[in-house]
C-alpha cells in the first residue's frame, strides 16, 4: 500500500527557542519531511533547524506572514504531498495531534482542517490566552461564523492542514504578504465549497510564543473585517 505523503512547514521568524520542542512532538513515522521557512530571523532559528535535520530556506528579506506562507505551500507543492500541514514553530499547538489533525483529510471526509483552541472559557485563560485576546477571538468568531455561514469555534488557528488539491485549488499567490492571509485562506476555502473542519487542541501560552503586536494587531482585525464584508458582498452577487 501507497504511504501517505504528509509534509509539515513551519512558517518561522525568530522561532530558535522554541523550534526544537515543537518538532519533538511531532508523531514519528507519520510525516514524510518537515519544511521551514525562515522569514529573514535576528536569532539562530536557521542554524537550530539545520541542526534538526529539517528542509530549511530562508528568505533574504522579511516577507511577512502571509508572504512566508506562500514560499511554504510553493515547496510543498513541488513535492506532490497528500495533506500539506501548516504548524506554527513557536510551541502554542500540541504538534502531537497532528495525526488526528490529518485523518479526516486522508479519510477524504474533509479538504481542510485546523486545530481550535477555545472549548471553554476557562480553558483558554487557563492556558494562558490574554483575557483580551480571549475576548476579540470569540467576538471575531461569532461575526466570521455568521458572515461564512459555518459554526467554528475559532478562526485564528496557528495550526492547519490542507490536502493537495486543496492549495491548489485556492489562489493564495494573490493573498495578502501579512497576518490576514490565514483568514483570507479561510474565506476562499469556503468559497470555494471546500469542506472544513475543526478538532479541539489545548491552549499553550509561554513567554516565547510569538504574538500580534497592538497596532498590526488593530490592522489585522481591520483587513479581516473588509475581506468578510468582500465575501458577503460577492455572495449576494452585489460585486
Amino acid at each position: 500500500m501507497k504511504k501517505n505523503k504528509v509534509i509539515v512547514v513551519m512558517p518561522a521568524y525568530n522561532a530558535a527557542k522554541t523550534i526544537t520542542k515543537t518538532i519533538g512532538d511531532i508523531p514519528k513515522g507519520l510525516i514524510s519531511e518537515i519544511i521551514v521557512v525562515d522569514d529573514h530571523s535576528t536569532d539562530d532559528t536557521v542554524k537550530v533547524a539545520r541542526k534538526l535535520g529539517l528542509t530549511v530556506f530562508e528568505h533574504p528579506n522579511n516577507l511577512g506572514y502571509g508572504g512566508n506562507q506562500k514560499t511554504c505551500y510553493w515547496e510543498a507543492l513541488k513535492r506532490n504531498p497528500d495533506v500539506v500541514v501548516m504548524l506554527h514553530p513557536d510551541y502554542q499547538y500540541d504538534a502531537s495531534l497532528t495525526g488526528e489533525l490529518v485523518r479526516p483529510i486522508l479519510e477524504r471526509r474533509f479538504d481542510v482542517m485546523f486545530g481550535s483552541r477555545i472549548r471553554t472559557r476557562e480553558e483558554a485563560l487557563a492556558g494562558g490566552m490574554p483575557v483580551t485576546k480571549y475576548y476579540l477571538n470569540r467576538l471575531f468568531c461569532v461575526i466570521e461564523n455568521i458572515i461564512l455561514g459555518v459554526n467554528f469555534t475559532e478562526h485564528f488557528s496557528g495550526f492547519r492542514a490542507y490536502s493537495r488539491n486543496a492549495l491548489k485549488i485556492i489562489p493564495f499567490g494573490r493573498f495578502s504578504n501579512d497576518f490576514v492571509f490565514d483568514q483570507q485562506l479561510m474565506i476562499s476555502a469556503i468559497a470555494h465549497n471546500l469542506r472544513v473542519g475543526e478538532i479541539a487542541v489545548p491552549v499553550r501560552y509561554y513567554n516565547e510564543s510569538s504574538s500580534i503586536q497592538f497596532w498590526k494587531g488593530i490592522k489585522f482585525l481591520t483587513e479581516t473585517l473588509f475581506y468578510l464584508l468582500q465575501y458577503s458582498l460577492w455572495r449576494r452577487r452585489l460585486v
